[in-house]
Formats: C-alpha cells, structure tokens, sequence
C-alpha cells in the first residue's frame, strides 16, 4: 500500500501560481488568501522556496495551508484522516506532473518513495 510522505528537494508544491488554482477562496479565509498571494514570486514559485537546494526556507514556520496534516486536509477540504493518505498522493501527483512533467524524474522519485 502506498504511504504518503513529503520528497526532500521535490518543491513542486511550492509552485503556488494562482492561475493553476482558481478556487483558492472556497478554501482559505480571507486572511490565508492574503499571504497566500503575497507569497507568490516570479513564475508562480513561493518567495520561500529556495530553487537551488529545492527547499522551503521557512518550513518548520510555513503557512496552515503548506501543511499536509488530519486536522488542515478536514478543514480546508473535508477530508477525513482515513482519506488523507490517498488524497495527498493524489494532490501530489497531479502538482508534480503539471509542474514537472509526467515523465520527470520527480515524479518516478515520488512514486518510488511512497510506493506506487
């Protein structure tokens, strides 16, 4: 069974361009909406995530909305903790290959390292 976890130096969702995310407001308040675009640098990547070792700057401090955990995944989507495994491989996925590429070597690393 695949086992969700994060990719160290994989940083595909630190590709935050709005305009891949156009439902942005049904999830995040009005306050997180705020940072969340005030993060967003050139070509859609965080101001956080450092390009050149593939890492957030700010992890152990980052925004509720970069956290993959129960209680965030059940408040912001209605996810249930028994869901959230599957549902965040499938986020990730799907983030990596549009940021990425279906045959990038980030994706064969994802899927090697959950489990696919």
């Amino acid at each position: 069974m695949a086992t969700w976890l994060c990719v160290k130096q994989c940083g595909a969702c630190c590709h935050l361009d709005p305009a891949d995310r156009p439902d942005l407001d049904e999830y995040l308040s009005p306050e997180e909406l705020e940072l969340y675009l005030s993060m967003v640098g050139e070509g859609g990547w965080c101001i956080n995530f450092d390009p050149i070792n593939r890492e957030c700057r700010i992890y152990a401090k980052r925004p509720r909305f970069c956290r993959v955990q129960a209680d965030v995944f059940q408040d912001m989507y209605g996810i249930e903790a028994e869901e959230l495994n599957d549902f965040a491989i499938e986020c990730c996925l799907q983030q990596i290959e549009g940021v990425y590429g279906d045959r990038s070597l980030e994706l064969l690393r994802f899927n090697r390292e959950v489990g696919e």
